[in-house]
């Protein structure tokens, strides 16, 4: 068993690496290699990947890929994508031509609020503390002031502050509920500042307001915090065309297959074992460009699945109908995303990201992701309702086992050509490699 280790933070990055290797590891020398093996050779560089975070030892890359041919609200993209998981690019891409050819996707920010709450405690009389939040509310703004000051010049600030009782869900437990507006960034500190300033505010005023007994002084403030949960900061997108535009190669009967898609997205809308999986598609696309331009994909995969639950059960975020002729499919989303501010001034692939997609606003940021998300949808929707979800993954899935059983260009030519007739398995592409070794 590895002994604790006292002041590891202030070792050496070296002298972390030598621990860890000797402590964890069998082969310490193999060990050290491989993690210095990701170093960058760009000394300044690797000195600012290694500032992000505490206790750096070295990188972990992620693929970036591209995906070409977006159009949206009639502006050409080539999106981003941070991932891992294989064909989740190509369905992407594959989404952008069909869509490209028949109007293209359409999206709309719906509301761009934001929210942050300071949750406290207080024992005494609820109408006295109504009395008392309505004299002060005006404070929270005037003494907030030198933190709001540039925000306010970029047009965002503080939107509204007000006393939530929730007393009867939890004893004596009640909140400020902020709303904010932070434009093109995602306002995280900003918001936690202005929270924080909130509550010192609430506490000082609460000691000088003549109607408090000296028990209702003494409010305590248990936590001052954003919200991840962002259900008025919402963007639309969507795509729609003739149900007889819809036919291609794998689409003879256009209408079979429109009403087929409405009725995997109904299944979705009402059943959570299919919703989970369904809308884990839509996040293979958001997530990676999310990620591919230095936004906090764990903070909106919060949200996105609170919202999912918002109607009491968990439900698909996407939505399909066939009226008059037209096939229609959308989603509405919760999405806080900056443009500016953390990562995105930082770290030079997140500028190449955003570059690449124009310099966009935070609100456009909003429609690109949410339309990437809706066309990782719309491509696995397409599948499984058609040729199956396997046929195109397992393919693009070859390549990861041929890599990890280190096959050779002739040994790739043999396997991808046999498996064009054959379906593809980890154990049927291990089987075939250790045959023509043989």
């Amino acid at each position: 068993m590895t002994k604790a280790i006292s002041g590891f933070s202030k070792l050496t990055k070296e002298e972390k690496i030598n621990w860890i290797a000797s402590n964890h590891f069998s082969n310490a020398t193999e060990a050290t290699q491989i993690i210095k093996k990701y170093w960058n050779s760009d000394t300044e560089l690797q000195k600012l990947h290694d500032e992000f975070i505490e206790n750096t030892i070295t990188n972990f890359y992620l693929p970036l890929g591209v995906a070409p041919n977006f159009t949206i609200n009639d502006k050409s993209y080539t999106i981003p994508f941070v991932v891992e998981e294989s064909s989740v690019v190509a369905a992407a891409s594959k989404s952008a031509k069909f869509w490209d050819s028949r109007g293209g996707f359409k999206a709309t920010v719906l509301n761009t609020e934001k929210i942050g709450q300071v949750h406290f405690i207080y024992k005494g009389d609820k109408q006295k503390l109504t009395t008392f939040f309505a004299t002060i509310q005006p404070k929270f703004f005037t003494e907030t002031e030198s933190i709001t000051k540039n925000m306010q010049k970029r047009g965002g600030g503080i939107l509204d502050i007000v006393l939530k009782d929730k007393t009867a869900e939890l004893d004596n437990y009640y909140q400020l509920h902020a709303t904010f507006e932070t434009k093109d960034s995602m306002g995280a500190n900003f918001i936690n500042s202005c929270l924080e300033q909130f509550a010192k505010t609430l506490k000082e005023e609460a000691q000088h307001f003549d109607s408090f007994t000296s028990e209702e002084k003494n409010i305590t403030v248990v936590m001052s915090i954003l919200s991840n949960y962002v259900p008025n900061c919402v963007v639309r997108a969507e795509v729609s065309c003739k149900v007889s535009d819809l036919a291609e190669k794998h689409i003879d009967n256009p209408e079979e297959f429109a009403e087929k898609f409405v009725q995997a997205v109904r299944i979705a809308e009402i059943e959570p074992y299919r919703a989970v999986t369904h809308n884990k598609g839509i996040m293979n696309g958001i997530d990676a460009v999310v990620l591919a331009t230095g936004n906090d994909f764990r903070a909106v995969e919060a949200g996105i699945h609170a919202y999912a639950s918002r109607n009491g059960q968990y439900s698909s975020l996407s939505h399909a109908k066939i009226e008059n002729g037209i096939f229609t499919f959308w989603m509405d989303i919760p999405l806080a995303l900056g443009t500016v501010g953390g990562l995105t001034s930082l770290h030079p692939m997140v500028k190449i990201a955003l570059e690449m997609l124009g310099k966009p606003s935070a609100q456009e940021l909003m429609q690109v992701v949410a339309v990437a998300g809706l066309a990782q949808n719309f491509a696995a929707l397409r599948s499984l309702t058609t040729t199956g979800i396997q046929q195109g993954h397992m393919k693009m899935h070859l390549m990861n086992i041929l890599n990890q059983f280190q096959a050779n260009d002739d040994e790739r030519k043999k396997v991808v050509k046999y498996f064009e007739k054959n379906t593809v398995t980890h154990s049927a592409v291990v089987d075939y490699l250790a045959e023509i070794r043989k």
